[in-house]
């Protein structure tokens, strides 16, 4: 199958509020970083799901690029917040979004956010900065609570529904019941709020949500993937069954 040609044989869903992205050729400038990256030189088109959409696979695979670019050609700030945040702390995003073509389906959001676990901090600091009260953090500043409290908090508090969330490695964040809560928290925005999710993780615990799309990211470009065919389930699985023969070939080199 032509990686260009990649949507044409995925299932059609009713709109979500952005249908898809596709790299405009016409506009990559250069073979640099980062369009060096597999899954970025052939992204052609990625159709996203109207709920979830999940980007999954190595480091430097590209994932986190991807979905920053998605997010700063959408609107939202390079290092996170939501639409009406403008702050930068350093220069670090690509030109990437630049060459993408974001196509919307018929509703647009009426909320938003963009949130990054390693750059939470600088967001928290924002928001306090700029917002009046801490309604929207659960009566606290993000700063009084740990790191995985304030981005459960945040999530909670500051989605307010029929938004477009995207969400780059929150597991780094959370504990493993965490993650639950979290995937709580996007069922309840996808079922009953109209909101659409993108998510660049590792976890094999969010990436188990039901009713979504996953696209793996590797050296031979980008792919959907079912779920129990993801690396990230696989090894997880093996480890848990058997973490004794694991340890015994990691540790002992035999």
């Amino acid at each position: 199958m032509s990686r260009n040609e990649l949507s044409k044989d995925l299932p059609i869903f009713a709109p979500g509020i952005i249908r898809s992205v596709a790299l405009n050729l016409d506009r990559v400038t250069g073979s640099r970083y980062p369009f060096n990256i597999p899954a970025i030189t052939h992204l052609g088109t990625l159709q996203l799901h109207p709920k979830v959409t999940f980007l999954v696979g190595e480091n430097g695979s590209g994932k986190s690029t991807l979905i920053e670019a998605i997010a700063v050609a959408v609107g939202f700030n390079a290092e996170g917040g939501s639409k009406n945040h403008n702050f930068e702390t350093r220069q670090t995003a690509s030109t990437l979004h630049e060459a993408l073509t974001i196509c919307r389906g018929i509703r647009r959001e009426k909320d938003g956010f963009f949130l990054r676990a390693e750059s939470l901090y600088n967001v928290s600091t924002n928001l306090e900065e700029t917002q009046v009260g801490f309604g929207w953090y659960g009566g606290r500043s993000l700063h009084d609570q740990s790191h995985g409290e304030s981005f459960i908090s945040l999530a909670r508090n500051r989605f307010r529904g029929e938004g477009l969330y995207i969400l780059d490695e929150p597991e780094s964040a959370l504990s493993p019941a965490r993650q639950l809560t979290l995937m709580q928290i996007i069922r309840d925005h996808v079922e009953n709020r109209g909101s659409q999710f993108l998510i660049a993780t590792h976890s094999p615990i969010l990436m188990a949500y039901p009713d979504a799309n996953i696209y793996q990211l590797d050296d031979s470009g980008i792919s959907p993937i079912e779920y129990e065919d993801t690396e990230h389930y696989q090894v997880t699985r093996d480890f848990l069954l058997n973490p004794g023969i694991y340890l015994h070939h990691l540790l002992d080199g035999s």
